[in-house]
């Protein structure tokens, strides 16, 4: 069960991050740097999106169990990198903000996955989108017993109808709204379901190292699919069908024994789920998040508007069986 505090914490959290993210994808655009010497400016901004989220959620609901995709760990000992990012969440927070202090929240995020109720982060999700100054995407989500009860994901430039770019969606248990900018109130999501498959617009990651890109043709030919691919990094693709810019999203395996990571699919998954499309792996699985860090049970994911959820992972499953064709 999910209490109205531990939803506008989550929300505050995600916005929080946004806004660094934003930030520090604007100071990389500009020419600068995030830190001295070859250290990642993303895994700076990772490591400072994720101490925002933590400092958030604890100072709104105290202890908490999370699993988030950064290990404080990997900062300890790395002075640059570590400056780098404590001057990042000083940026953001304001105030005085340790090192110590910064280390401490990311390492909030040092959970297994193995308890029965725990929050699961992706700071910055869509790496190579953030660094083009492109799409990505900061996935926060709470589980219980292996079931996703909040997602909260943020898409800082996914473009809206309107012209703006940003979006943060909430889900809870039957809703789905997402807040854009300058606006007080949140607008319903739901997915748009086309009358046909051949209507149907296929959502996928922009790398092809993230899905199979050879297969994904086979299958929208085989579905009778018209429209071009919509390809767009990170967790925005479940944003984009939830709120029906797209009514189909693929991530097929592209290797036999890859299993993804419960951070990179909890929030958008519920995000879908709850603007009415469906979720399932590629064998038509539910997603079972009471493994750990990993969907150790599933393999790759269906994400539809609902309507030909069934079609579509046959059409899946019989190019996966037949990958010689």
């Amino acid at each position: 069960m999910v209490v109205e505090r531990e939803r506008l914490a989550a929300l505050e959290a995600v916005r929080a991050a946004s806004e660094l993210c934003t930030a520090a994808q604007g100071r990389l655009a500009a020419g600068e740097t995030l830190t001295k010497g070859d250290d990642s400016p993303v895994t700076v901004a990772d490591f400072a999106a994720q101490a925002v989220v933590c400092a958030t959620l604890t100072e709104r609901l105290g202890a908490v169990d999370l699993v988030g995709e950064e290990d404080s760990a990997d900062l300890r000992g790395r002075t640059v990198l570590r400056d780098g990012v404590v001057d990042l969440v000083r940026a953001q927070r304001g105030g005085e903000v340790s090192a110590d202090g910064v280390l401490d929240w990311i390492s909030v995020g040092d959970g297994d996955g193995f308890g029965d109720r725990f929050w699961t982060l992706d700071p910055i999700d869509g790496t190579k989108g953030f660094l083009r100054g492109d799409q990505y995407a900061i996935a926060l989500a709470l589980i219980e017993h292996g079931e996703v009860v909040l997602g909260v994901l943020g898409c800082p430039n996914l473009p809206n109808p309107d012209g703006s770019h940003g979006a943060i969606f909430v889900a809870t248990a039957g809703s789905c709204e997402v807040y854009y900018p300058g606006v007080d109130d949140p607008t319903p999501a739901v997915v748009t379901a086309p009358m046909s498959l051949a209507e149907a617009r296929v959502c996928e990651s922009v790398e092809s190292g993230h899905s199979n890109h050879g297969h994904s043709a086979r299958i929208t030919e085989r579905l009778g699919v018209l429209a071009a691919p919509y390809r767009i990094d990170s967790q925005c693709k479940y944003g984009a069908v939830a709120r029906g810019d797209a009514s189909i999203y693929l991530r097929l395996p592209t290797r036999v024994d890859y299993r993804e990571k419960i951070w990179d699919h909890a929030a958008g998954k519920f995000v879908v789920e709850q603007a009415g499309g469906r979720v399932t792996d590629v064998d038509g699985l539910s997603l079972d998040f009471s493994h750990g860090r990993l969907l150790a049970q599933n393999r790759g994911i269906v994400a539809t508007d609902g309507r030909f959820h069934d079609e579509i992972v046959a059409a899946v499953q019989h190019v996966l069986s037949h990958p010689e064709l």
